[in-house]
């Protein structure tokens, strides 16, 4: 019996079939079929993702470069943690990496490189044993000690978490350490060719710097031999020939020093223009606060002999008063905040939307994202191939999103967990499977999880928030009609002949705008100025139960303990 083929999938169904070779042929004929359609439609797709992908297609004139594939790259300073951006830059940079795939059949490479020859500039105030770490300022990353103890060195330590967390959530890439690099030989031709550029080099760097630094600035910083130190020395001779700097150290004394080998470390821009040139990269998105960094660096790069690579600019995130975010304030959001009330990929939706305009990343946009994402998740296979390619679903799951559908969102979820008022999952899970008999914890394993991010997200954000107030005399006699209008709605009515009631209650009370009547009834029974779909809510919450609640409210109570 021939040999079977097994999981052989079809973009457009995403289908895994089982055939023997006889009848595998006109299923691949298909597939090459498909393969053709999804190429002309990613040329005209206007997602950023396919925009910038092609820009990378044209750059490398649609052909396998020399070094036999497309790189793109992304950069991580170990100094500190991995945080929210790094998230996002190799999150974007995989989407346009994806999308560069679908263009095209020329391979690809994501190089995740590491800054970890960095000098220690100060020791950061969120690690153990900093008085350990003192000594060691100016000394390369992987040369100060641990703080930890886990590893040969506090860059070392940093680059496992880096590598641990891009592996957590799923990233293709290349893993690559500047120390490496320098120590190796790999960066040695592209040293040399900085020292035989010099002067070219400084005639880019210098009109940047202040007059002052301009001195003694030189793109080299030799690493000491006696103190292992990088030092910012001034340079005062240089020999191509010999691959040699001499260099002046501060007690006066004057060192010969091989740039090649890891004895000297690049100054941050020409280092970023060297590392492109020696790796030949064709792709690095950075943050706006870098645009100077990546005209020098380009510049540097071209007098170098090489074209630098297609940049794409993103906007840099904003706290909830407007400010940029900073690692040394910390304020703003970081991403295990986010991770602690809400899935990954509502992060990551977030990440996709306008990379080049300035977002505010605090807690009280988590929600909204959350369901804007599992809005379009649900829409995406019902879309036209065309619409699908423009879903942020489909860039952050690579055409394929998940099956589960959900069907309550999660702002529902967080105002059945306000009128709850309980950390109990399976409270909420008693409304959920009323109103969604084939759900179950165990069957809907992501319905679950975003149970417990409401939970705790009500528990930590909407709970000390909430101010509750009694209706005016029109709110209570609307209210009362509402009442009788739900004690007549027959049971298993929709959601939408619920939502329906409530607006002709408004109406017929002329709140206007009619907003103003669905914001009474969210400061009244939630405590809150905005709230859910209120005929949605009922639905799950139950009618009868939100006539109790009413009524509660008409005789008086403090919904506030309840």
């Amino acid at each position: 019996m021939p040999a079977a083929i097994s999981d052989v999938r079809c973009f457009l169904c995403s289908v895994p079939v089982l055939l023997t070779p006889e009848a595998a042929a006109p299923r691949f004929r298909h597939l090459q079929k498909v393969s053709f359609m999804m190429r002309e439609l990613a040329e005209k797709a206007k997602a950023w993702p396919f925009v910038e992908a092609r820009r990378v297609l044209k750059r490398v004139g649609g052909k396998t470069p020399d070094k036999g594939y497309v790189l793109f790259e992304t950069g991580y300073g170990p100094s500190g943690l991995p945080h929210i951006g790094t998230f996002g830059e190799v999150l974007r940079t995989t989407m346009v990496r994806r999308a560069f795939q679908h263009l095209s059949d020329i391979p690809t490479k994501l190089f995740a490189f590491s800054d970890d020859m960095d000098g220690l500039r100060s020791v950061p105030t969120n690690i153990p044993n900093q008085e350990k770490l003192a000594a060691f300022i100016g000394q390369p990353l992987t040369s100060v000690p641990d703080p930890f103890g886990t590893h040969d060195s506090f860059g070392a330590h940093n680059n496992a978490r880096l590598r641990a967390f891009l592996d957590e959530y799923g990233f293709d890439y290349e893993f690559l350490s500047a120390t490496d690099c320098y120590q190796s030989g790999r960066f040695d031709t592209a040293l040399m060719r900085v020292l035989e550029c010099y002067e070219a080099v400084q005639s880019i760097m210098l009109p940047s710097l202040r007059e002052e630094r301009r001195k003694s600035y030189s793109p080299f910083m030799p690493v000491c031999e006696e103190t292992g130190e990088i030092l910012a020395a001034p340079v005062v001779e240089t020999n191509a020939s010999a691959g040699t700097i001499v260099y002046q150290r501060a007690d006066g004394k004057r060192i010969e020093t091989p740039v090649t080998g890891g004895r000297c470390k690049l100054q941050w821009k020409p280092d970023w223009a060297m590392r492109w040139y020696a790796l030949e990269v064709d792709y690095e998105m950075s943050g706006k606060d870098l645009i100077d960094s990546v005209r020098l660096s380009s510049k540097i790069t071209r007098a170098l002999g090489r074209t630098p690579p297609e940049s794409f600019t993103y906007e840099l995130f904003l706290d909830e008063n407007g400010e940029k975010i900073s690692k040394s304030r910390g304020n703003g959001l970081t991403m295990e905040e986010w991770l602690a009330y809400a899935p990954p990929d509502s992060l990551a939706y977030f990440m996709y939307g306008k990379p080049n305009t300035a977002k505010r990343l605090h807690f009280d946009i988590i929600p909204k994202n959350v369901d804007e994402y599992l809005s379009q998740v649900s829409k995406l296979p019902n879309e036209s191939e065309e619409a699908r390619l423009q879903n942020p679903a489909w860039h952050i799951h690579n055409g394929t999103p998940p099956s589960e559908e959900v069907p309550i969102s999660f702002n529902i979820l967080l105002n059945l967990a306000n009128v709850c008022n309980t950390e109990d999952k399976s409270v909420l899970w008693g409304f959920i499977m009323r109103y969604a008999s084939d759900a179950s914890p165990d069957k809907n394993q992501f319905l679950d999880e975003l149970v417990g991010y409401a939970i705790r997200y009500y528990q930590d954000f909407v709970k000390p928030k909430k101010q509750y107030r009694l209706p005016d005399a029109r709110e209570d006699s609307a209210l009362r009609d509402l009442v009788k209008l739900l004690q007549a709605v027959p049971a298993g009515a929709s959601a939408e002949e619920i939502q329906s009631q409530v607006y002709e209650i408004g109406k017929k009370y002329e709140f206007e705008p009619l907003r103003d009547w669905f914001k009474a009834l969210y400061e009244i029974l939630f405590g809150q100025e905005q709230g859910p779909r209120l005929g949605s809510f009922i639905a799950l919450y139950g009618v009868s139960e939100t006539i109790s609640l009413i009524e509660k409210v008409l005789a008086g109570e403090d919904l506030s303990g309840v």
